[in-house]
This record gives structure tokens, C-alpha cells and sequence, in this order.
């Protein structure tokens, strides 16, 4: 049937062991990778929702907030807290300075700053 086989048992014998090794080798490397895709799936159905509003916070002992930036900015630093869409139109009418990136009064449609601080 195929000529390119060897004729001997011994041999044909021989290469069913190794290709069955191979075999194995392949389906425990699938087994693998379908585990490392579920977890990977898993953790992202599980990752809690960036938050909405976050408020970047300045250095030293009181850490008092620096700067109002949406949820999803990518130019916040690293020392920040989440806060409230409230908290997030609070802080800018009190005259915190909002990030000039995602434009935070913008999102909240806050109109003037001004207005709000008479």
C-alpha cells in the first residue's frame, strides 16, 4: 500500500512508537494551550470594570487630588482613587483642574466652570 514504509516489523513497530509519542506530545501541548485559553477567558469575564471617574492624587502625606480624569485615561499617573460621578462634577466646580486629555467636564456636560463656582 505505501511504498516508502520499511518492510521489516522490527522497524514498523519502531516508528509506531515514535510517531504514537508524538502523538502524545502534540495533544498534551492542545490540553495546554485550550487550559491557558479558558484562564485567560476566565480572568477577562471576571475583571472588575475600570471605574468611571478617577481622581489623580498628588505626593506626600495628605495625597491631596491633582487632577479629575475619566475612568478610561490613559494619561492618569499611577497614585489615584476612584470616585463618583457626583464626587468627579463636585471636585471640577470647586475648581480642581481637569485632565486636558479626556476632557472630563466635557463628559460630565459641564457647560462653565464659572456658573457653577457663583
Amino acid at each position: 500500500m505505501f511504498d516508502d514504509l520499511p518492510p521489516d516489523l522490527d522497524r514498523l513497530r519502531t516508528l509506531r512508537v515514535w510517531h504514537a509519542l508524538w502523538v502524545q506530545r502534540i495533544d498534551a501541548k492542545i490540553a495546554a494551550l485550550q487550559r491557558r485559553q479558558a484562564e485567560e477567558e476566565n480572568g477577562r469575564r471576571r475583571r472588575p470594570r475600570p471605574p468611571e471617574w478617577i481622581v489623580e492624587l498628588g505626593i506626600g502625606a495628605d495625597r491631596s487630588p491633582v487632577q479629575v480624569h475619566a475612568g478610561d485615561c490613559h494619561m492618569a499617573g499611577e497614585r489615584r482613587r476612584a470616585v463618583s460621578r457626583d464626587e468627579a462634577r463636585r471636585l471640577l466646580a470647586t475648581g480642581l483642574e481637569g485632565c486636558s486629555h479626556c476632557r472630563p467636564a466635557a463628559r460630565l456636560h459641564i457647560i462653565d466652570l464659572e456658573l457653577l463656582t457663583k
